[in-house]
């Protein structure tokens, strides 16, 4: 492998580190091949390479995340640790083939970003103190929504390690396992093998949970047997993709599952978006709702944006693009 190549997938890492980006994505395009990287939310342009190193920069990812070098058809996902400064970092590598060859993307996690606590979020006074007392219950739901991107993983990662001790035994079920978390049992899904999020689900439940963790409820068979569990006794925690706190509710519901169900094990919804902040950087706004349905007083989502927007934080158009509403 060439010392230049290595050379500069070290340095376009290193770069992305530095500048805080989440995302690297290398692009073949016809004649050149396309470096972008996520910063704040958003793809910007890094620079290019000639399309003579395409090749050769695939194969030297490939190798890092113990992929296969010799098959380009399908896709593949790969991960390793590496050390940029200080700091550790998992790669999470996904590769695609397109018509100019395969598209790959490193996702760049920062360990010690899954250590951050229920105070670091961002919240209010009042939402953390209304959530906290969510998450004090015994049994129930509780739903994190918004859509990618937008800071679910690191909410629930915060919650669990609050409620991490010796009484409790706390299983998580995700796809995949972003970080390791000291004391909680994680498990990773596998769809080749059938190691679906359903499956997993019954079986952790013959496991004596306490509080269990399902990284993303896709489908009706998982809605049933996580409502299942929040009935008889488990703290559920699960994300959803929807607008607001109560199109969580709403969401299940349409899934098919039986309202006065939802009504009973619901103990209360998160809606949450990453904005970006003056002058640099992101911000996590909240839309706590306790039980079922809205309650008289509870600040909507908009209703935080406006703020932000009304005290210089931010700006209408990136309100625009982070938060769509009616």
């Amino acid at each position: 492998m060439s010392e230049n190549v290595i050379g500069i997938l070290d340095k376009l890492i290193d770069d992305a580190v530095k500048s805080g980006a989440s995302d690297i994505h290398i692009e073949p395009r016809e004649e050149y091949v396309r470096i972008r990287c996520r910063v704040d939310g958003l793809l910007e342009d890094i620079e290019t390479i000639p399309k003579s190193m395409q090749a050769a920069v695939i194969s030297r990812i490939k190798v890092m995340v113990n992929l296969d070098i010799a098959e380009s058809r399908v896709p593949q996902d790969g991960r390793a640790n590496i050390k940029s400064g200080k700091n550790d970092y998992d790669l999470r590598v996904s590769t695609m083939p397109t018509i100019h060859g395969e598209k790959v993307v490193i996702r760049l996690l920062e360990r010690k970003k899954a250590l951050l606590k229920l105070d670091d979020l961002g919240m209010g006074a009042e939402d953390i103190m209304a959530y906290r007392r969510m998450i004090s219950k015994k049994n129930g739901i509780i739903l994190i929504t918004g859509p990618t991107g937008s800071g679910k993983t690191t909410t629930l990662y915060a919650t669990l390690k609050e409620l991490n001790c010796r009484e409790n035994n706390i299983m998580t079920i995700e796809d995949p396992v972003e970080y390791q978390l000291p004391g909680i049992n994680q498990v990773q899904v596998n769809q080749k093998t059938g190691l679906t999020f359903a499956r997993v689900l019954r079986s952790t439940l013959r496991q004596d949970p306490d509080i269990i963790m399902v990284g993303e409820i896709r489908d009706l068979e998982t809605a049933r047997i996580a409502i299942q569990a929040a009935l008889t006794g488990h703290l559920v925690f699960a994300t959803l993709h929807t607008r607001d706190a109560h199109q969580s509710v709403i969401r299940l519901c349409e899934m098919g599952i039986e309202e006065y169900l939802v009504k009973d094990c619901m103990v209360g919804a998160v809606a949450q978006r990453l904005v970006r902040i003056k002058p640099s950087g992101r911000r996590a706004i909240f839309e706590i709702m306790n039980g079922y349905q809205p309650q008289e007083g509870m600040r909507r989502l908009k209703e935080k944006a406006l703020e932000l927007i009304k005290n210089g934080i931010t700006t209408n158009e990136e309100i625009e693009r982070a938060i769509c509403f009616d």
